[in-house]
């Protein structure tokens, strides 16, 4: 990847210019073509006012972790140890790994049975990254983080109910 400021060549994927420094995360970024594209690719993901997610110890049984997701009507709670995200359990997980299996499983601990090494953005990623990392992850459910620790949750309801504003 060449930096836009020094042209210096870089790793494809840096974040950073390994020569100046610059910010080198959106310079690959396509031109926009339409307002909504345009949108999508200059907002960040702390513009859709996401909610604070809900946060377990690994060591929770599987049973707080779904009876939490339930009473607060959401798809998924993040695992910590140490107060560091090490993994996400969702709907999903829920259904594969706990529905129909032994015996004993609902008091498992969640950081058994979660999935391990989630993709994570930063709240100053745009929308577009996010829309991206779902499609080709095949997931409704990315952690935001700052430096290893959460600081939030971002769904597919909460990136179409944000599309929808925007063209509704």
């Amino acid at each position: 990847m060449i930096c836009p400021v020094c042209h210096a060549d870089n790793i494809e994927g840096s974040d950073a210019c390994d020569n100046c420094g610059a910010d080198l995360r959106s310079a690959d970024l396509p031109t926009p073509g339409t307002p909504l594209e345009r949108r999508l690719v200059t907002e960040h993901l702390s513009d859709l006012g996401h909610r604070d997610p809900i946060m377990l110890p690994d060591t929770a049984p599987v049973r707080e972790a779904i009876s939490a997701m339930q009473a607060a009507g959401v798809g998924s709670v993040l695992v910590t140890k140490d107060g560091r995200l090490v993994g996400i359990f969702t709907e999903r997980d829920a259904l594969l790994k706990v529905a129909g299996a032994t015996q004993g499983t609902m008091d498992a601990p969640v950081g058994e049975l979660m999935t391990t090494d989630p993709v994570v953005l930063r709240e100053d990623d745009s929308i577009a990254v996010a829309i991206h990392k779902m499609a080709v992850g095949g997931f409704r459910h990315i952690p935001l983080t700052r430096d290893g620790h959460p600081t939030g949750i971002v769904s597919a309801r909460d990136v179409f109910g944000h599309i929808l504003e925007i063209i509704g």
